[in-house]
Order: structure tokens, then C-alpha cells, then sequence
């Protein structure tokens, strides 16, 4: 069995592998990047290393945060080595669903949201949506 952490956007429960996962951090002080995509929230040092943040929000087509709203980061180590930064509502739990809960995402998840989701999994109260993080993590050239 693999864990997953869990995190919310706009209401709806995510996932990742724990595996991918580097660091979670409280709301981060960014360098905006000018003439970025709408999705990149800015740069942040972490250490020293300059990580891209990306507002999964804007990425997945979902309305923007309330400017007051706390976020926080989830940083996902990437196939080539490098961190990506997520920016999410709220952390939850790390869990440990059975392999048999998964399946393909449905047809009634919004296609801007689907294309970024691998599997979904059918947990005892909620849906949780197993993010793609190499696909999260791609950003798109402004059109």
C-alpha cells in the first residue's frame, strides 16, 4: 500500500504521494516574476535553492482564493530532480487508502481539473483526487 498526503482546493480533497513530497511550509514571502503565467505564484528561496511556486488554483481553472485566505505549500520533487512548490488552502492528513479504492476520474470532474488527476479514490466520507505531480508541475507558455 502506497500513503498519500492529502491537501484541500476549493473544497475538494487532493492527493500525493508521500514519496513525492519534499516539505510542506506555512505561507511563503514570494518574488513575483514578471510576464509569468497566470498559475506562477512567484518564486521562493527555500534554502537557499530557488523554487517556482505555482497557484494550483489558477492552474486547475478554479476561482482565486479570498485575498485573506491562508494557503500553504506543498513542495513535490519532480522526475528531473527539481522542487516544485503548490500552493493549496489547507494540509490533511497523510493516509493509506487500499490499491482497490482507485479508478479513473469520472466524467462530471471538470476537464481542467481532470487533466491534471492520474486516479480517484473512493473514501469513506469523500472523493480524493490523486493529483499528477509531474503534470501539476508543467507550466504552460502564456498563449
Amino acid at each position: 500500500m502506497s500513503q498519500y498526503c492529502t491537501f484541500t482546493l476549493d473544497g475538494h480533497l487532493f492527493g500525493v504521494p508521500v514519496s513525492s513530497v519534499q516539505e510542506v511550509l506555512r505561507a511563503q514571502a514570494l518574488t513575483s516574476v514578471p510576464l509569468a503565467p497566470s498559475e506562477v505564484a512567484g518564486l521562493l528561496n527555500l534554502r537557499g535553492q530557488i523554487v517556482t511556486s505555482l497557484e494550483l488554483r489558477a492552474r486547475m481553472g478554479l476561482p482565486p482564493r479570498e485575498a485573506d485566505a491562508p494557503s500553504v505549500n506543498v513542495v513535490v520533487k519532480t522526475a528531473d530532480g527539481s522542487a516544485v512548490s503548490l500552493v493549496v488552502d489547507e494540509i490533511g492528513d497523510v493516509i493509506e487508502p487500499p490499491r482497490e479504492a482507485f479508478e479513473a476520474p469520472p466524467e462530471t470532474v471538470p476537464s481542467s481539473v481532470r487533466a491534471l488527476v492520474s486516479r480517484v479514490c473512493k473514501l469513506d466520507r469523500q472523493l480524493m483526487l490523486l493529483l499528477d505531480t509531474e503534470r501539476a508541475a508543467q507550466v504552460l507558455e502564456p498563449a
